[in-house]
């Protein structure tokens, strides 16, 4: 069975791969979208790949001495085509998303549960990306980017945030349950608003504002009504938010506007942010919870419970699709306008929670059910009240 589990996320994975070579993110294209998204957003717009009509480009291409009569006959049929062809791919991409996601969140917390050294997982996870985009970089299939030290100056406060961002959610979905670490992650839009106002200056419209009532008072009765309720749970998942928070702020302050290094698109400036977050973790792993991990794990695989390659395996398997959720997400929402990505967003967390209390049998009472309904009823409005103002 893991052994079949491993085959399906390689080829998952491959096939993001192929999909990201085939340059879904095109330099020079009029679109933008964020750097990170869902639980890890920054502000930094990277161009992206158009969806441009194919009648309009081949208008384009076709513009200087071809016939009206050969340009028309084309221009029709593959309009049709491409746009079946283009909503499949979204289709798949949205549904690697959510597989991807799932698959981390139930690895991480089977992972947890086994060993309780959240610091030292959370580290793995984070090393098991290099593993990924490094070949890519040197193999030549992936442009690597390259940084002046003072751009890696730049990168290390925002680094810092995406170190906290992670190793938040890795101890609160192991102080607690997964369904409860995603209802407090659901507040997030409350302290993106907060830091907006004190660290930027910056006030939104009074509907947006207002979406944020939702948020807090379903967090709140969640937080009451949860029966797996522990402070550090609580105190873990605001901490990823407000590292996440910080880190769309600090991207702001920083990186709008300003031209960092070479090849940084936004996949490569993820997997930059990837390596740096490491680099920190390791010795924050090693004076918070020493090498004890290593004997853990040996007395885990005396008791019989697992085998070596087992539990190195399900460590494995956390790692890459931490990481694979993260690399899809980008082609994913560089495909839909703001509008389907708060939909789909909302219907992420939705999933999550659900196929979480299944895997795991966790029990929800009905204030959590409502609590947890309401706060993410509330991200959605939020993302739409964000996104009318946005237009305006």
């Amino acid at each position: 069975m893991m052994f079949t589990m491993k085959k399906t996320v390689a080829l998952l994975a491959i096939a993001a791969t192929v999909s990201t070579s085939a340059s879904a993110f095109v330099p020079g294209s009029s679109s933008n979208i964020k750097t990170f998204s869902g639980s890890a957003a920054t502000s930094k717009t990277l161009p992206v790949a158009s969806n441009l009509n194919p009648s309009t480009s081949i208008a384009v291409s076709t513009k200087g001495g071809a016939r009206k009569s050969t340009v028309k006959p084309i221009e029709e049929e593959p309009a049709s085509g491409g746009a079946l062809v283009e909503t499949l791919q979204t289709g798949v991409y949205f549904a690697l998303w959510y597989l991807f996601n799932i698959g981390y969140n139930i690895y991480n917390k089977q992972a947890l549960n086994a060993m309780s050294y959240p610091w030292t997982i959370a580290t793995i996870q984070m090393g098991t990306g290099i593993a990924y985009f490094l070949p890519l970089w040197l193999l030549g299939i992936r442009k690597a980017p390259k940084l002046s030290l003072a751009d890696l100056k730049t990168l290390f406060p925002i680094a810092l945030c995406h170190t906290g961002v992670h190793v938040g959610a890795v101890i609160a979905l192991g102080a607690g349950a997964v369904s409860f670490a995603h209802i407090v992650k659901a507040s997030e839009p409350v302290v993106t608003c907060a830091l907006n106002a004190l660290l930027l200056g910056q006030i939104l419209p009074l509907p947006v504002y207002l979406t944020l009532l939702p948020i807090i008072g379903g967090v709140a009765i969640a937080s009451m009504k949860e029966l797996s309720f522990t402070f550090l749970a609580l105190a873990s998942a605001m901490l990823s938010n407000v590292s996440s928070a910080a880190r769309g702020v600090l991207s702001k302050k920083t990186m709008s506007g300003k031209k960092i290094g070479e090849n940084l698109d936004a996949q490569n400036l993820y997997a930059v942010l990837t390596a740096m977050s490491t680099a920190i973790l390791i010795p924050l792993m090693l004076a918070i919870e020493g090498t004890g991990f290593f004997p853990a794990f040996k007395n885990l695989v005396a008791t019989g419970d697992f085998t070596n390659k087992s539990l190195a395996t399900l460590l494995a398997l956390g790692g890459a699709t931490y990481y694979a959720y993260n690399e899809v997400a980008f082609l994913a929402l560089g495909k839909v306008n703001p509008v389907t990505h708060a939909v789909g967003n909302t219907i992420k967390r939705v999933v999550i929670i659900v196929a979480s209390v299944i895997a795991f049998k966790t029990p929800m009472s009905t204030g959590s059910i409502i609590g947890s309904s309401i706060a993410i009823f509330g991200t959605l409005l939020y993302s739409l009240a964000m996104n009318a103002s946005k237009k305006k």
